[in-house]
Order: structure tokens, then C-alpha cells, then sequence
């Protein structure tokens, strides 16, 4: 179930940095405050890459990259080759305790279930280009051939139900998706039930597809990409106690400045103007005429009203929860990482 604690921790300083901080006792000597992360700047991470292969192609990597996130093989050499190389190490770990655990109990030799791997963080910071890249390189190993990617975004209440609960201009908060059919799912999953289904979303549309199903049947590794995945169990009486991170073996949580991604998501929504926005049936057809003053500063309004308030109240509280922490610059490079200590 990965690392996860169900705690709720409020107003602490971050445990991310390796370097403990220091604090005055009572008595005058100075205590320091552990982390349970081992960080990595960006030169000591990119020093771990020739461990291991490097098995894409520049045409791979633009054919994936998201919409205003940037990247590039340097990139991927230096962040993303050691990245796959750990997580082999995690998933073959998982292997062997598995196989030894069936020896031990006697249980007859099943299929393994699928390796399950989270990714968080705000709206416009780049979580699908991290899940596609990630898909695309694990699934290059030999040993992993089949790589699955899911995003919460289908597990959104249709627009009707939002509507109907006074929600819609809460989407992408916590609420607003149907969280006990992404715990049934992703435990269908952990379960090794054959074809699980998850419901597809239409960022044109702006809506849940009817009908539409993504097929997950028995994979290797499944990614799961979403902005609160990270969120801990909800304890009010009668709810179900289990959070959607208890299925997970490995979380990453991608981090980067507010003001950074406020600029980022200006840039994605000038590009989806002229994109997305402009076809018949977009939802957000009525921006596509808008100057570029007019769109820039909708897009800060839009940003300001929900995506900040989301992520400083429900996305960035959950960052410690996550296996791996990857902090990016201005630029959409990874400056650094911090991974918890086993």
C-alpha cells in the first residue's frame, strides 16, 4: 500500500529537505527535526542515469509532451532514465516479496497484480506529461511490457450532478468526483479482476463521456494520474475509510512555485484558444475570440477563483503523503527530488 499515513497534519513546517532544520529546546541545545525524504539536486540525480538505458527517441518524446510543458531528451536523460531505472527496482522488489509470500502461506500461484503508481499536483504543472513519459519508458522494459494510464478526470461527477449539487464551479475539488467508484475501481484492480473499467473524460466537452469506458485488464503497471490522488481517507461517520492512495505502490507528487504555474496555465489556456477552444462543440467555445489581453486575463481570473484555492487547500497539503517529491523551475525543468527513506 505503499507509504501512506492516515494522518491529517495541519499548519507544520515541510519535511521535504534532507538537511533536518534546527530548533532551540528549552533547555538551550539545539534539536534538529528529521525528514523522511533523501534529496537530490538536480546534478547528483542526473549522475545516476548511466545505470541504466536510455531507450527513446526525440520523435518519442514530442509526440508526448503536453501542451505548454516543454521537454526535451536532456531532460529525460537526466530526471526521467534514473526515475525508470528505481521504479524497476521497486516493481521487481514487490516481485519477489510477492512470490515469496505465496511459498510461505502455500497459496496457490497466481497472476501478479498490476504495480500501482500515483501521480499529484495542481492543474498546468505538467502530471501528464510525467505519466505518458513514464508509461512510454516502462513499458519499454522487457519485464513490464504492459503499461496502463488512467486519469481521475473520467471519475468527475457528470456536469448534470455538479449542477444539481451546486458543484460545477468546484470541479477539481475533492468533492467533485465520485470517489467511490475510483476506490472500487482501482481495488477491482489491486484485485486482479480482468477488464476493470474506468469512465473517460472529454476535455473538449468539458463533460464525462457517456458510455465511454478506458479497458483495464491485468496490466503490468497501472499509472494514475490525478489532481487529488494523494488525498487522505475521509473519516466522517458512515464514509468509507479507505483513501484512493492506499492502492498505490509508488506516489509522485509534482511540485513547482504558484507563480510559475499561474504562467504556465496562462500559457496553456492562450494555446488552447486557438486549439481546443475553437472547435464546434468545445464548452469553452465562447473564449476562442478573445485577444490576447482577454485571455490572459480570464485565464488569471479563472486560476485565481479555483485552481489557487484548490491547490493551497486540498492539492499541496497532500505533496508529504507522496513517495517522491519532484521540484520544477521556471523553466519546466526538475531542479531537484526528494524520495522517502525506507
Amino acid at each position: 500500500m505503499g507509504h501512506n499515513r492516515d494522518v491529517t497534519i495541519t499548519e507544520r513546517p515541510s519535511i521535504i529537505p534532507a538537511t533536518a532544520s534546527s530548533a532551540q529546546s528549552h533547555s538551550g541545545t539545539t534539536r534538529t527535526s528529521p525528514s523522511p525524504y533523501t534529496r537530490f539536486d538536480r546534478a547528483e540525480w542526473d549522475r545516476l542515469a548511466d545505470r541504466t538505458a536510455l531507450p527513446l527517441t526525440q520523435e518519442d518524446i514530442n509526440r508526448i509532451a503536453s501542451l505548454g510543458d516543454p521537454i526535451d531528451m536532456s531532460e529525460v536523460d537526466a530526471i526521467y532514465r534514473p526515475l525508470s531505472a528505481l521504479l524497476q527496482l521497486y516493481i521487481d522488489g514487490r516481485r519477489r516479496t510477492a512470490a515469496e509470500r505465496h511459498s510461505f502461506l502455500g497459496e496457490p500461484k497466481a497472476c501478479s497484480t498490476p504495480f500501482v503508481i500515483g501521480i499529484a499536483g495542481s492543474v498546468a504543472v505538467g502530471k501528464s506529461t510525467v505519466a505518458r513519459l513514464l508509461q512510454l519508458l516502462l513499458s519499454r522494459w522487457d519485464s513490464t511490457p504492459r503499461v496502463d494510464l488512467v486519469t481521475t478526470d473520467g471519475f468527475l461527477f457528470p456536469n448534470r450532478v455538479l449542477q444539481e449539487r451546486s458543484l460545477i464551479a468546484r470541479k477539481g475539488f475533492p468533492e467533485s468526483y465520485d470517489r467511490l467508484a475510483l476506490i472500487w475501481f482501482l481495488a477491482s484492480v489491486k484485485a486482479g479482476v480482468p477488464h476493470a473499467k474506468a469512465p473517460v473524460y472529454s476535455h473538449v466537452t468539458y463533460d464525462v463521456v457517456p458510455g465511454a469506458y478506458v479497458d483495464v485488464d491485468r496490466p503490468d503497471i497501472l499509472i494514475v494520474e490525478g489532481l487529488n490522488v494523494l488525498q487522505p481517507p475521509r473519516l466522517a461517520p458512515g464514509s468509507v475509510s479507505v483513501a484512493v492512495s492506499d492502492y498505490f505502490d509508488f506516489s509522485i507528487y509534482v511540485d513547482a512555485d504558484e507563480k510559475h504555474i499561474e504562467q504556465w496555465y496562462v500559457d496553456r489556456f492562450l494555446k488552447l484558444r486557438a486549439t481546443a477552444f475553437s472547435r464546434e462543440d468545445s464548452y469553452f467555445r465562447t473564449y476562442a475570440s478573445l485577444t490576447d489581453a482577454e485571455a490572459a486575463s480570464t485565464a488569471r481570473m479563472v486560476w485565481n477563483a479555483i485552481n489557487l484555492p484548490n491547490l493551497r487547500d486540498n492539492i499541496r497539503p497532500t505533496r508529504e503523503r507522496a513517495t517522491l517529491v519532484f521540484t520544477k523551475g521556471a523553466d519546466h525543468r526538475v531542479e531537484s527530488l526528494a524520495i522517502r527513506k525506507d
